[in-house]
């Protein structure tokens, strides 16, 4: 999630409609210019007890971001607190219960993108091993509960915390015991941008059965594939979802912007500090009108944050995201961004994926979502086939695109290798959360602390 200590140089008072539109316009590039984003979060915990580290304990979360600035990271600070790191290869933040996220530089390629995840977990792991502490690629904790979860000091989760129960059952599980990967992607134009986000949503539930890897909640089976994808269907109906407007015709920067406006706010960054504003409208903002800041007006970077708090299955910013995935092992870390890349940057590959969605009706996309939590790779469909099927398809679409990229490592591999996990769990038939269940009712005897053992980085 977005970290910010201080105004962005250049920030500008918010003087009219067109300096919002602007954040959305200002993200086109040109196919060359095109680039990769990938985020990845993963539990830490300490390697002798299986526990999460609060921020203020020896060996904690404050001593590994510490620990991570031999490596060249520098530290941002808040309330006089490293809360974050900044480096040549992204940022590195944490989650409200001190889930360690990269976000990664904007990469070229896919060789790139995995090398630094390559590089960063390798941080990780050296540190680990001097903290005593480790770390877990899961969609969510396999059985911690709410309770026994640290609280990270950042202003911003203060207010999320507070907030989340008033509007959904299942928010705070969202904040404190979930992980997930994501991908940001660029666009060339705003009919572009239409395009791939319709694309993207409309596949999300197939990535989202690929990469389902959250099957325990508390110890035991919690009789879904992705819980975490579940806990979205409860966190706040204001700001997740599907999005049905993004698929009418003429769908572009002035719709999602009205659809951003409406969606309640939860803080405004001023002075060092976060105010909490949560559930005003930035509408109201904009008139100079907000209970929460009488008489002040947004500065851009109030849209900006206000945008990362917003929480569909992919998200505009002025870049697309795509995160309908669950957290996972250093494979897949590599496979999301390959999967949506293959799909998403070559023409041909991102007119074949949308032949394979377009005649889908708002209820039927919906329904999808809805199923793919419990059901993974075996929902179906609008047409009636299971999503092993169309996966199938749509894979062999990617693996076109990423061919027809052309980037190739110095041992001449193209980026299509990264796809290889995807390819076994297709072969297979049964998603990673599955395998895991299988594990679990067999060789570990319902003792789901062996994830431990067997998941960790």
């Amino acid at each position: 999630m977005t970290t910010r200590t201080e105004t962005a140089p250049g920030d500008k008072r918010v003087e009219s409609r067109e300096d919002l539109l602007a954040v959305f316009d200002n993200g086109e590039k040109p196919k060359a210019d095109w680039r990769i984003g990938t985020e990845h979060e993963k539990f830490v915990f300490r390697c002798r007890d299986h526990g999460a580290p609060s921020y203020d304990e020896p060996g904690g979360i404050r001593d590994l971001l510490e620990a991570l600035t031999d490596y060249g990271w520098a530290p941002v600070i808040e309330g006089g607190k490293t809360i974050a790191l900044t480096g040549p290869d992204g940022a590195i933040s944490l989650e409200p219960a001190g889930q360690l996220e990269l976000s990664g530089a904007p990469r070229e390629h896919l060789h790139q993108t995995c090398a630094e995840a390559g590089t960063h977990l390798t941080q990780c792991k050296a540190v680990g091993e001097k903290l005593g502490l480790c770390f877990l690629g899961l969609g969510m904790w396999p059985d911690k509960t709410r309770s026994v979860l640290p609280v990270m000091p950042k202003g911003r989760y203060r207010i999320m915390l507070d907030y989340m129960p008033k509007v959904g059952g299942l928010g705070l599980d969202m904040m404190l015991r979930t992980c997930t990967i994501q991908t940001n992607l660029d666009y060339s134009s705003e009919a572009d941008m239409a395009r791939k986000f319709q694309v993207g949503l409309a596949l999300q539930p197939l990535a989202t059965a690929l990469f389902a890897n959250s099957p325990f909640t508390e110890g035991r089976p919690n009789r879904f594939l992705s819980f975490r994808s579940h806990i979205w269907s409860d966190t706040d109906p204001d700001r997740t979802g599907m999005l049905p407007f993004v698929f009418e015709e003429g769908f572009g920067y002035e719709r999602y912007l009205d659809y951003a406006l409406d969606v309640p706010m939860y803080f405004v960054f001023r002075d060092g500090k976060y105010v909490d504003v949560a559930g005003q409208s930035f509408r109201d903002f904009l008139a100079g009108r907000l209970p929460g800041l009488p008489g002040e007006m947004p500065l851009v970077s109030d849209f900006t944050d206000h945008l990362s708090t917003i929480f569909p299955e992919v998200r505009l910013k002025s870049f697309l995201e795509m995160r309908g995935a669950d957290g996972g092992p250093w494979s897949r870390i590599c496979a999301l961004p390959a999967f949506w890349v293959g799909l998403l940057y070559d023409d041909a590959a991102l007119a074949a994926a949308w032949d394979e969605v377009k005649h889908w009706s708002i209820e039927e996309r919906q329904l999808l979502r809805d199923s793919v939590p419990k059901l993974g790779l075996q929902a179906t469909t609008p047409v009636g086939e299971t999503l092993l099927e169309l996966g199938q398809r749509v894979l062999a679409i990617a693996d076109a695109g990423l061919r027809a990229r052309g980037w190739l490592n110095s041992s001449g591999d193209n980026e299509t290798g990264f796809l290889d996990p995807l390819r076994e769990i297709l072969a297979s038939g049964r998603t990673p959360a599955e395998r895991l269940l299988e594990r679990y009712h067999g060789e570990w005897g319902g003792d789901v602390s062996r994830i431990y053992e067997e998941e960790t980085f």
